[in-house]
């Protein structure tokens, strides 16, 4: 049976038995800030769970995407290592909420196994949680009670949370044989593969609360996981995940490149990391992923060089990743189709990295010389922990291939420090991430109990913008109160609501909430459960009190401009897809009365050209006033029919489709103009990078955008009034001046030429040995003009070190130049010798070994910097014991 034909097996049979089939969600959890990537099924029916939102549906089914790269389980050092260790694998999953509970559970999981997949009854075994009766006695139903085994907490009760829906667990295991390991004492007490564990079967039926008491759910629920790698494995006979047709044909791509057979490369850890890793690359930057320095495009920049550099040791030294990421799309294409549509995308960001990295090795491979001759001059032997993981922080330098260079070194490597540093490293990071989470989070229990008591928000703010609403609860600093007075700052929920809350990039309404007594400012409007509206003011007038009722006004004119810069980026994304590719995704947005921004996937910055001929075409639809029409569809005839589903957005079975006439159809839940006339003019304020692969435009329209035309008027007029010249004529005045100021510079660098050679500098060189120093002060200069005052002094000198020093013309800072002729660089590197003089003007500086230079703030030190420059010369001759002057 291959691994397709499982997937849909899978599928269809729990479609049969009353389950929507569920599409598998992004890896980048949308709306969960505790994750860095989906890891399991049940994530994207996180919110079901705990009861946030209700699902159009009572059963689904679903096969997940899925990456874990990191925790104590899913170190990447263990993939390729062990037969099941991977970075991306397929998660296969039922789940009821509040529907069926254990006994359907237990009887569809023995019908798929054992009549789908035809697995041997005979061999399966099944774990129950030790104190779960009514597990063991469903399982008896079908298997004798000698394969049913009972285990504790720490094997067979789930949780999401410290609080939260938890529950016993049921683990259904294969028995594969005594050859696997002969003398194995059984389940529980050994972790070989004999009895292999495919699905578990989780009982959500208590809720654990702050003290830690559970008390049973009113509704229970079932979350059920089986790894699609492990249970292909078992149905196709083998003994490794590797030796599936989930990863033969990849073998099979990497041996091609390689000039290996498949058998080979499987064979070799190399092999399989290559093999593992590059479906979680194809996948991840797929999803949107792209490398970077933290968060998530860390851990894929991680495992895109850990793959790279295990290529090399199959041969392969030149970029190789982005060619195979195509047999990955061929392979997995079929379940996910929007591999095909991203292919060119993700080859090009995987050859960009592979480019990277191999730029790293050849800046790492120098230092860690560096550092290694060093130690050598030392009598040292071993390269220290800090020194490594410097390298490897720094500049990206594995660890494994500084222990091959140093083991050719005749060095050690101390791998305790380094393990140690990068421990260090790691609970920064994780700090790190936890602290980016989301700021409501603190308060999400209690907006989950409040949930509960008056239900889902209606909004009614499609419609009409007033309404009356009565006040359901009102919170002050997070604490539920049944009233408020003037000056206070409040948290209000009205039903209905006409606020819009923050959601899809689109800031919250604000607003004013009346009596006839009483008056709240809306300043904003958000939305900490999927169904529930916050709304954050503060009383300005009188008092309010719970289930009275008032009368609700949106802030019409920041609606208005709101929904000019949402349209707008409906008509820029369309637009962008249009004249730049359909490559073009988006990765971000902000919309908001005053501004939009819009971040997309693209690899290049746009160049003038093309910013003018954007705004030329996006603003042409809006003056043809095209019709915007919106319309609720189930999600699938919506996608159907065309519209654009953004990533990372989680959709609900029913969408709202907002289309502007033919030109542009998404699925949207923002607020937006009825035609593209309202939005006035665009203007692009500004393009910029915001990450490797993603571009950002900021853009105005409506109001704002003649308050930039006029704040561009005001300062070219300002400008033309400093040049006394009409607007018309500032560029050919201005240039004129620009000429008339360089002559000038022209003339004082003659002058200051031919001062330099009447004062004969040369009987200013102070020798060390055979080395010629000449290190001097100038009068206040720009860095430039230092550089070259010290460019003209190396030119004069046949072989030596030439040092300027001099004060910027503020006098607030100076400039440190060095520069070393090429006979000398080997032994006076000038970025060496530069750091040391920094360090006494408290300054930094850095370079290249002919020319550097450094910036300081102590001006009062440059005489004595200079002075010790001698000292810092002879230092550098004395480590080079080697040196011997030129002839």
């Amino acid at each position: 049976m291959t691994s397709s034909e499982i997937r849909s097996q899978f599928v269809n049979a729990f479609k049969e038995w009353g389950h929507t089939d569920i599409p598998s969600a992004s890896l980048v959890p949308k709306g969960d800030p505790t994750l860095l990537f989906t890891n399991a099924g049940m994530v994207q029916f996180k919110t079901a769970f705990l009861g946030e939102e209700t699902p159009p549906y009572r059963r689904a089914v679903s096969y997940q995407k899925c990456v874990r790269a990191g925790g104590k389980h899913n170190d990447l050092e263990n993939v390729g290592q062990t037969a099941r260790h991977h970075t991306f694998f397929e998660m296969l999953g039922n789940f009821s909420f509040g529907d069926y509970f254990k006994g359907e559970a237990v009887s569809f999981a023995w019908k798929l196994i054992t009549r789908r997949l035809q697995m041997d009854p005979s061999r399966l075994w099944v774990t129950v949680y030790q104190d779960d009766d009514e597990a063991e006695t469903l399982w008896r139903n079908h298997l004798p009670a000698g394969r049913i085994i009972r285990l504790g907490k720490e094997d067979n009760f789930w949780q999401m949370a410290e609080t939260g829906p938890c529950g016993p667990c049921s683990e259904i295991l294969i028995d594969q044989g005594e050859i696997l390991h002969p003398d194995c004492p059984g389940i529980g007490r050994c972790n070989c593969d004999r009895y292999l564990e495919i699905w578990n079967l989780v009982f959500m039926q208590y809720n654990r609360d702050q003290s830690g008491a559970c008390t049973p759910l009113p509704k229970p629920s079932i979350d059920t996981g089986m790894g699609l790698e492990r249970v292909t494995a078992v149905c196709q006979g083998v003994d490794s995940n590797y030796k599936t047709d989930l990863f033969y044909p990849i073998f099979q791509a990497i041996g091609r490149e390689a000039k290996k057979s498949a058998e080979e490369v499987l064979s070799t850890q190399a092999g399989r990391v290559v093999a593992d890793h590059l479906r979680a690359i194809t996948f991840l930057v797929s999803d949107g992923v792209r490398p970077a320095n933290e968060g998530r495009g860390y851990v894929l920049r991680r495992i895109l060089r850990r793959a790279a550099r295990f290529g090399i040791k199959l041969g392969l030294n030149d970029p190789f990743l982005h060619k195979l990421s195509g047999e990955v799309v061929h392979q997995m294409s079929a379940p996910y189709p929007d591999l095909i549509r991203n292919r060119e995308e993700i080859a090009q960001v995987v050859l960009a990295e592979e480019e990277r990295f191999i730029h790293t090795l050849n800046r790492g491979v120098p230092l860690l010389e560096e550092v290694i001759a060093k130690l050598k001059r030392g009598g040292e032997t071993v390269i220290p922990g800090s020194a490594l993981f410097t390298l490897y922080d720094t500049y990206g330098f594995p660890i494994d291939l500084a222990m091959d260079i140093a083991k050719e070194e005749g060095l050690h490597l101390d791998e305790t420090g380094f393990h140690t540093e990068m421990e260090a490293q790691k609970e920064r990071a994780r700090r790190s991430w936890v602290g980016m989470g989301d700021p409501l989070e603190a308060d999400r229990q209690i907006y989950r109990e409040v949930h509960q008591a008056v239900g889902n928000t209606l909004f009614t703010g499609y419609e009409h913008l007033e309404e009356e609403v009565t006040l359901l609860a009102i919170f002050k600093n997070s604490l539920p109160s049944p009233s408020a007075v003037a000056g206070e700052a409040v948290e209000l929920i009205l039903s209905p609501t006409p606020f819009y809350g923050e959601a899809g990039g689109q800031v919250g309404d604000c607003g004013l909430l009346s009596s006839g007594s009483a008056m709240v400012e809306i300043e904003g409007t958000v939305k900490p459960l999927p169904d529930l509206y916050i709304h954050r003011g503060k009383v300005i007038e009188g008092e309010i009190r719970v289930n009275s009722v008032y009368h609700a006004s949106v802030d019409s004119k920041a609606r208005q401009n709101t929904a000019r810069n949402h349209t707008a980026t409906h008509l820029l994304h369309a637009t962008l897809r249009e004249l730049l590719g359909d490559h073009v995704r988006q990765a971000g947005s902000l919309v908001a009365p005053d501004r939009l921004r819009f971040d997309f996937y693209h690899f290049s910055p746009l160049s003038d050209k093309e910013i003018d001929r954007i705004e030329e075409r996006v603003n042409e639809r809006i003056w043809a006033n095209l019709r915007v029409d919106t319309e609720l569809m189930e999600i699938n005839e919506a996608i159907a029919t065309g519209a654009m589903a953004l990533f990372g957005e989680k959709y609900g079975n029913q969408v709202r489709v907002v289309r502007v006439s033919d030109f542009s159809k998404e699925l949207c839940g923002g607020t937006h103009c009825h035609g593209t006339g309202e939005i006035g003019l665009l203007k692009i304020s500004r393009e910029s990078s915001v990450a490797s692969g993603i571009r950002r435009i900021e853009a105005l329209t409506g109001p704002a955008t003649r308050q930039w035309i006029n704040h561009r008027e005001q300062t070219l007029y300002s400008v033309s009034n400093l040049f006394k010249s009409r607007p018309e004529d500032l560029i050919e005045k201005a240039a004129r001046m620009i000429a008339q100021s360089q002559e000038k510079d022209r003339e004082i660098e003659r002058l200051r030429s031919q001062r330099f050679r009447a004062e004969d500098p040369l009987s200013r060189i102070r020798k060390i040995g055979d080395v010629s120093l000449l290190a001097e002060k100038i009068e206040p200069s720009e860095i430039k003009e230092v550089r070259a005052h010290a460019d003209r002094l190396r030119e004069l000198i046949r072989s030596g070190i030439v040092i300027v020093g001099a004060a910027a013309p503020t006098g607030e800072k100076l400039s440190l130049v060095v520069m070393v002729t090429s006979d000398l660089t080997s032994h006076f590197p000038a970025d060496k010798i530069v750091k040391e003089l920094a360090v006494l003007v408290e300054g930094s500086g850095g370079g290249k070994a002919d020319m550097a230079q450094a910036g300081g703030r102590k001006v009062e030190s440059l005489d004595r910097a200079l002075d010790q420059s001698l000292e810092v010369v002879e230092k550098l001759k004395k480590q080079s014991p080697s040196f011997s002057p030129p002839p």
